[in-house]
């Protein structure tokens, strides 16, 4: 075999540690690059193009989003009772939100649980007219249209369900590790200067790709190491056990109480629900809580009436709810507050929620975002980061380079693998996986076993897949064996 000298060894020799660990995570990336590359090229594809949407959505949605209406604007409550008449027979409003802006429609979202998870009706209502401007299905807390909202689940699961979210995890739990990996090879594999010396084509070709795979990786280095952990939050197995040792170590969102009497406690929040596809998992607001009366299946134990809209937030804003964007959910069960809560996730980031007991207008609960924890603050940025709304157009436009960026880097290391690999006709001069974990000393394959043991537990869709690699490193490794036994029994 045409293998690099320093791994042209006996199958039992052992190397030294650092030349055997670099030797096994060069095969590693370059397994991870074969076959995650693609699902990571995906992501990065579909993510790019879904947070340049927002304008787009604008444009596409304009007769809905915006009225060119002149006037005082009409109460809340009447601009409610405009969507009701529209709505169909005993509609359920599960959210309102109030037109921000002059010039903006008021949106009322109706419950229907024939949309699927996370989605509600709203019919937006210009609130100087009265005059329904849009009937549409919205998704999640960002209140995405149709279009976006196809996009979004492009991204998250090539619009499969739950069974495409496999894709996405995979790319969020091996992405880190590939960053990492990669710049330790580039560290390690830096040549000292020398004379210049003429190169054949092909090796040329292959130091250019190299080149520009590597250089973009570093510059990509911290977004990629970001985006692999917000990934992870969203994922569907490995975002549980995040969940979990998140709740276990107190770095849960606080959430508003929406309970009149004393004893219940809020549940936490979950900043990434708009994004699981369960039907328990609604569109949440940062600090509310979600523990049963939004979007009630059972039929209603108390009458809502569009009046005590206009009072409930009349007492947030009292209060001290300032945002211009905010939500009102009303409670449909007798002992349930009804909440407002700030929706503002640009900075500076508004979330402040406040419960409104509906008979007294009383305020019965304040969550603001200055006292939540740091843990909880830095999750709600990292989420709205990701999702390109944290500093609005600027970080469009840090997302898109990311973005692109990285697909460029992907498909230089495939060009790098294809230039190689046609050099490689007829022979096989990378060693496996096996090959080189089997060259590790013992002392450092025990670190190592345990480490991967770890990541296999709390990274699920990294585990399998790791065993799916070993399975095609055993198949590659006989093939190997039974080339060089055929060509040997030749000569």
């Amino acid at each position: 075999m045409n293998q690099p000298a320093n791994l042209r060894a006996n199958a039992g020799e052992k190397l030294p540690a650092q030349t055997a660990f670099l030797a096994l995570l060069r095969r590693l990336h370059f397994y991870i690059g074969l076959f995650v590359g693609p699902f990571i090229f995906v992501a990065a594809l579909t993510g790019t193009l879904y947070v340049l949407t927002p304008q787009f959505e604008n444009y596409l949605y304009a007769d809905a989003l915006f009225t060119g209406s002149q006037g005082a604007s009409q109460p809340l409550s009447r601009q409610i009772e405009s969507a009701t008449k529209v709505a169909g027979i005993n509609p359920k409003i599960y959210a309102v939100r109030p037109a921000p802006e002059r010039g903006d429609t008021t949106r009322v979202m109706f419950s229907d649980p024939q949309l699927g998870a996370s989605k509600s009706r709203a019919i937006f209502i210009d609130p100087v007219t009265l005059a329904v401007k849009g009937d549409m299905t919205v998704y999640g807390t960002s209140g995405i249209l149709p279009f976006r909202t196809w996009l979004d689940d492009l991204h998250r699961g090539l619009l499969l369900g739950d069974i495409g979210r496999v894709y996405s995890e995979l790319a969020a739990s091996w992405l880190w590790v590939a960053a990492l990996g990669g710049i330790v090879l580039w560290f390690t594999g830096r040549r000292k200067p020398h004379a210049p010396r003429k190169l054949s084509e092909k090796i040329a070709k292959q130091q250019r790709s190299r080149h520009w795979h590597s250089t973009l990786g570093v510059i990509l280095l911290a977004g990629l190491l970001f985006f692999s952990a917000t990934g992870l939050t969203w994922s569907q197995w490995a975002g549980d056990n995040i969940g979990v040792l998140r709740a276990h170590m107190g770095w849960m969102t606080p959430a508003v109480k929406t309970s009149l009497s004393p004893e219940p406690v809020a549940a936490p929040v979950d900043e990434h629900a708009e994004h699981h596809a369960h039907m328990a998992d609604m569109p949440d607001m940062p600090g509310m809580d979600m523990s049963g009366d939004a979007m009630p299946a059972a039929p209603a134990a108390v009458a809502v009436s569009a009046l005590t809209f206009d009072g409930v937030v009349q007492a947030a804003r009292a209060s001290g709810i300032e945002a211009r964007r905010i939500e009102i959910r009303p409670a449909y069960t007798a002992g349930k507050a009804w909440t407002v809560t700030e929706v503002d996730r640009s900075w500076p980031t508004q979330v402040d929620a406040v419960s409104v007991d509906p008979a007294s207008l009383q305020i019965t609960d304040h969550v603001r975002f200055a006292d939540f924890p740091l843990l909880a603050k830095l999750t709600r940025w990292g989420v709205d980061a990701h999702m390109g709304i944290l500093f609005g157009i600027w970080n469009q436009v840090i997302l898109v380079a990311f973005g692109t960026g990285l697909c460029a880097m992907i498909a230089w290391g495939y060009r790098l693998w294809w230039l190689r690999r046609q050099g490689d006709v007829g022979s096989s001069p990378a060693i496996t996986l096996l090959q080189t974990w089997k060259r590790v000393p013992f002392a450092l394959q025990c670190p190592i076993v345990l480490v991967t043991l770890g990541l296999a537990i709390s990274l699920p869709v990294m585990g399998g897949s790791l065993v799916i690699f070993l399975l095609i490193d055993i198949l590659r490794w006989q093939r190997q064996k039974k080339a060089l036994k055929a060509a040997s029994a030749l000569s």
